[in-house]
């Protein structure tokens, strides 16, 4: 027997919770997002993650632990080599990424990918280094406008991503030149995990905004997913964000594009009004994009006080046959050095109105409980090769 009709997996992308035992190996030692966000700030008003154990599992300046949390805790560890946005999500639904994508942080990318991505799009590539998305606007962005060269830019995770003004680069330009892009970093020696849009507007210096074109190019997954079984059983798997990029579409029978993490949870809200049979799948990118890879602190604080606000309307729209994850795909300390992704512990807090207990779950070594809990719910066998078991026994 099935114990939920409806599973709402949120993911507030990058809300680590404390470096992991390994976390040297990444050089993220003392890396701590939601704990540091806390000492940073003076008020921190997140009521409906407090009451449902936010505080009992994490400790924080501002919000204390409630006696009687409305729903069980967990800290989850990364078995995956990464601390990748794509491996994050992909382990979830049961894939372990043993070998780190690609990335070419220190040198940028080959000059043999350039010639040939400048040959086959037509424009000059200006860039070719790690940078944040806002700086390389800054520094080339009046360039790219006055000539038509690409802005090629790379960070400390496996992408190449994009920019193009949407004016004069204009927009379908763009997706061809990410496309291209895409196809030739299928070849093993320049294999990344994402090629990234990243279109913005303005005219000049100090007034270049991306906007919410972003579109993202991923590699499938190698093998099936929890997504992939749950479809096949004729379930529904909604997906929220990025979500249908990150897995290139696999596995999922209806996509839903966000503006911001705020529209994210306005969608989803819309959605548990709505009937259906099987998963919602959220992510909410803002928190990981504007605000921890620009390392601002407050500005993630807000955000989380405005996503607390949406998480209350969600909270009202579930009953007895739904079951709430809420969770992170890595960390990205605001307050760390340079502007990375940090390795860390992430929260796991599950709700349902049919719970008659509650508390702490502890910590698991892999993210891929969240998929294989799933799948255990609707009565699915794991693919072949996954990782992961359920912990819905434990959900009383």
């Amino acid at each position: 027997m099935e114990r939920f009709k409806r599973i709402f997996v949120v993911v507030i992308d990058s809300l680590g919770i404390g470096a992991m035992a390994d976390a040297a190996e990444y050089g993220d030692v003392g890396a701590d997002t939601l704990g540091h966000i806390s000492e940073k700030a003076d008020t921190f008003q997140i009521p409906n993650l407090q009451k449902l154990g936010m505080a009992n599992l994490k400790s924080l300046k501002q919000v204390k632990p409630v006696e009687v949390p409305m729903g069980y805790y967990a800290a989850l560890n990364e078995a995956s080599a990464s601390k990748d946005t794509m491996t994050g999500h992909w382990e979830m639904m049961g894939l372990e990424v043993k070998t780190p994508f690609k990335t070419f942080t220190e040198t940028g990318f080959p000059p043999d990918l350039i010639a040939e991505l400048e040959r086959r799009t037509g424009h000059k590539v200006i860039g070719n280094k790690s940078a944040s998305g806002t700086e390389i606007l800054e520094e080339l962005g009046e360039e790219e406008i006055a000539t038509g060269h690409m802005i090629v830019y790379t960070s400390a995770d496996s992408v190449l991503q994009i920019c193009g003004n949407e004016e004069t680069f204009d927009l379908k330009e763009l997706y061809r030149c990410c496309e291209i892009a895409r196809e030739l970093t299928m070849r093993e020696e320049w294999k990344v995990g994402r090629v990234i849009a990243r279109p913005y507007v303005g005219k000049k210096r100090g007034e270049f905004k991306r906007t919410s074109n972003r579109h993202d190019y991923a590699l499938k997954p190698f093998a099936p997913t929890v997504l992939n079984v749950l479809k096949d059983g004729g379930f529904d798997v909604l997906s929220v964000g990025k979500i249908v990029d990150i897995f290139a579409g696999e596995g999922i029978t209806h996509a839903e594009r966000s503006k911001s993490s705020v529209h994210g949870m306005e969608q989803t809200i819309e959605i548990a009004s709505q009937d259906f049979h099987g998963l919602c799948f959220v992510n909410l990118v803002d928190f990981d994009a504007l605000w921890g890879h620009r390392r601002n602190s407050q500005g993630y604080r807000e955000e989380l006080e405005r996503f607390d606000v949406k998480l209350g309307e969600l909270l009202q729209e579930l009953t007895a046959d739904d079951l709430l994850m809420i969770t992170a795909d890595h960390g990205n300390d605001p307050t760390y050095k340079g502007t990375d992704h940090t390795r860390e512990q992430v929260p796991l807090i599950l709700y349902s109105p049919a719970f008659t207990s509650n508390g702490d779950l502890g910590a698991f070594e892999t993210f891929g409980v969240i998929g294989a809990t799933i799948a255990d719910n609707f009565n699915l066998e794991m693919p072949e090769g996954t990782i992961g078991y359920s912990i819905l026994e434990k959900l009383k």
